[in-house]
């Protein structure tokens, strides 16, 4: 009861946002899902920017053409490549050196995001539920088990990640994930296990990434956003990572 008392701020915005989820699950429709998913794709378009410190307008033209065309494109996790072939050709046109940065926030968060959006489109919404299953449960299950019994230290990039905590995340993950894929009969076990296994380990470089760009950049957060989170970056991180392996695993098994 103290910890919910002491994160009362947190607990809301959590619940708030499970609420929005859950009412575009059970709606579950395209244009819905597209424009749910776009408002955290440019949101925390602007969050990367600031994260890489990059200080241009030209960016946000291309990232919202791109979302734009990815609702109509036949497969949008194709368009990170020909926006990164496009930046490359101007780059090499242009030889403005500093233009180099500019395909970091399409590499992360953009990928992550049209990654997402295909899995959607692709798979439905069962398997979105999936990957929210097993990214929720390694963030979960690393907190718990590292309060409970981490000792040692996973990564200098996030001191407080400990590698029991990590273990416990993902072996969670791999339970609960492969409970809901087996049940919801979208998979054989074995299959189920597979990719449940390697998406949480996934989310977790996935959230490791994130905090490395936080400390690059010197701040705490992404953004300020969502009262007790932080950022969109912050609350997605996971998934941005998750959401690639998993439909990539999934084309491949």
């Amino acid at each position: 009861m103290r910890f919910i008392i002491d994160n009362k701020e947190r607990w809301i915005t959590g619940v708030i946002l499970l609420g929005v989820v859950i009412t575009v699950g059970v709606i579950d429709n395209y244009t819905l899902m597209w424009a749910f998913l776009g408002i955290f794709y440019i949101i925390g378009f602007n969050e990367a920017m600031s994260l890489y410190k990059i200080d241009r307008k030209a960016p946000y033209y291309y990232a919202s053409i791109l979302w734009i065309v990815a609702y109509f494109y036949p497969n949008p996790d194709d368009l990170f490549f020909i926006i990164a072939i496009f930046l490359g050709a101007k780059l090499a046109y242009t030889k403005e050196h500093i233009k180099r940065k500019l395909i970091l926030p399409f590499l992360y968060p953009v990928s992550g995001f049209l990654f997402m959006l295909m899995l959607y489109r692709e798979y439905g919404m069962e398997w979105m539920f999936w990957l929210l299953t097993i990214v929720a449960m390694s963030d979960v299950g690393a907190f718990f088990v590292g309060k409970s019994i981490g000792k040692r230290q996973f990564s200098p990039t996030s001191p407080n990640k400990t590698l029991e905590g990590v273990i416990g995340g993902v072996f969670f993950a791999t339970i609960f994930g492969s409970y809901i894929a087996y049940s919801l009969d979208l998979v054989s076990l074995w299959v189920a296990i597979v990719v449940s296994f390697i998406t949480s380990i996934a989310s977790i470089f996935g959230d490791l990434f994130e905090s490395y760009l936080k400390r690059e950049a010197g701040v705490k957060d992404s953004g300020t956003l969502l009262p007790g989170h932080g950022g969109v970056l912050d609350r997605v991180d996971g998934y941005l990572f998750g959401s690639i392996i998993m439909l990539i695993t999934l084309r491949s098994i």
